[in-house]
């Protein structure tokens, strides 16, 4: 579907920091916050898996730090709220299986510089990682989507900030927006749905009214001409009591879709929390976005998806391709000529990770992309927007309309 297609239909979904997966991812990237912390140099692929108090890490980690794992599972769960014994899942009584060991030296052969075909940094497996950006909002995030997490991080706000107003808040959630699209552009909410775990003696009324308040507050009006509050679907099955990994088993990396582009914007498959920035799964799909996200700031398209693949131990990608989707002011093939040159944005991943500061996070961890999506916040070095002049000069020297 083209971005400029008339009227459409598209809906995106995001989930609280209180679902099962995103119990896991959270927990993940605490660990690779702490490895990196001790020792930039760390190596870090950690899984979770979470079900009724019970938590098992898997993976493995090759770092000078030393870390307390059963300490770090437990305050992360005690941060997000479950914090309350005997409800099936809580920081106090959770058994936690620790089955960690380091990194493959198959995998340290082609990925260290010294051992690496060429010398230099390969990437730590073979695939295809994609960016994208739109003018749907003001940080270029398609707006389903990123309205989407806003209701999801405004109402998990309210649960921590005001625990008196809303002490029938537990801590999983999903909401999910429809919006219409005319000639590329969103027009109106057709549909919204939230889905949010309560104490037993909550009044639906309460959670309805909430969700008005926080929906009026974050939506434009001018999207909301067409609904009112009562048209919302809220709780739809009548009850969520049972929520959180007692409700449902939580793994890491199962809510790719949410942390990347909502559906919008293609996924190549590979997840990002617990993995350490050698792993271009992670790594170059923060490249890819910052690239996007600068093509559609410099005016060059008003969508913008770029795709980059890599083959394990090498560092140079194996391709790089852009589409704009009918919405560029160039021709695609002549953005990822500029994009191949390594020039404005360098795909290798020493470069990926010098250029984003990936291995000492300042002013932002790895644990805040782990709610409410990778992109769209101005505190990751990917969503600056630095490049445009460069770009633009690019263009007109390299144009082929």
């Amino acid at each position: 579907m083209s971005s400029t297609d008339s009227r459409y239909v598209f809906t995106s979904e995001s989930v609280s920091e209180g679902h099962p997966d995103k119990v896991c991812d959270q927990i993940a990237d605490t660990i690779l916050d702490l490895c990196l912390s001790a020792d930039s140099s760390s190596r870090v692929a950690c899984e979770v898996l979470v079900t009724t108090d019970f938590v098992l890490l898997a993976g493995e980690v090759s770092s000078q730090a030393s870390l307390d794992y059963d300490r770090v599972v437990r305050q992360v769960i005690d941060e997000i709220g479950y914090n309350q014994p005997g409800l099936g899942f809580s920081a106090e009584d959770v058994e936690v299986v620790v089955k960690i060991h380091e990194q493959s030296p198959d995998i340290y052969l082609g990925v260290n510089a010294a051992t690496s075909r060429n010398g230099e940094q390969g990437a730590g497996d073979q695939g295809m990682m994609f960016g994208f950006a739109c003018s749907d909002t003001e940080c270029l995030m398609p707006a389903p989507l990123y309205y989407s997490h806003r209701i999801m991080q405004r109402l998990a706000e309210l649960r921590h900030q005001e625990p008196e107003r809303c002490a029938f808040l537990r801590p999983d959630a999903k909401a999910q927006v429809s919006l219409v699209y005319d000639g590329g552009k969103p027009v109106a909410v057709q549909n919204l749905v939230v889905s949010h775990q309560h104490t037993p003696g909550m009044e639906m009324g309460q959670l309805r009214s909430l969700v008005a308040e926080v929906v009026s507050e974050l939506l434009p009006a001018d999207l909301l001409r067409g609904i009112s509050p009562e048209d919302y679907l809220i709780n739809p099955t009548g009850r969520f009591e049972i929520g959180g990994p007692h409700g449902d088993t939580g793994v890491t990396g199962r809510k790719i879709i949410v942390d990347s582009y909502g559906g919008m914007g293609r996924h190549g498959g590979g997840a990002f929390s617990g993995k350490d920035p050698s792993k271009v799964d992670r790594s170059a799909t923060y490249m890819a976005r910052y690239a996007a996200k600068n093509i559609v700031a410099a005016g060059l398209a008003k969508t913008c998806e770029i795709q980059v693949a890599y083959a394990i131990g090498v560092a140079e990608p194996v391709s790089i391709n852009v589409n704009t989707f009918g919405t560029g002011t160039y021709d695609d093939q002549c953005l990822a000529e500029i994009l191949e040159q390594g020039v404005i944005f360098d795909f290798r991943p020493a470069k990926i990770i010098e250029t984003l500061s990936l291995k000492k996070p300042q002013g932002w961890s790895y644990r805040q992309t782990a709610n409410y999506g990778h992109f769209g916040k101005k505190q990751f070095p990917w969503e600056k927007i630095d490049r445009v002049e460069e770009l633009n000069a690019a263009v007109r020297k390299n144009a082929r309309v």
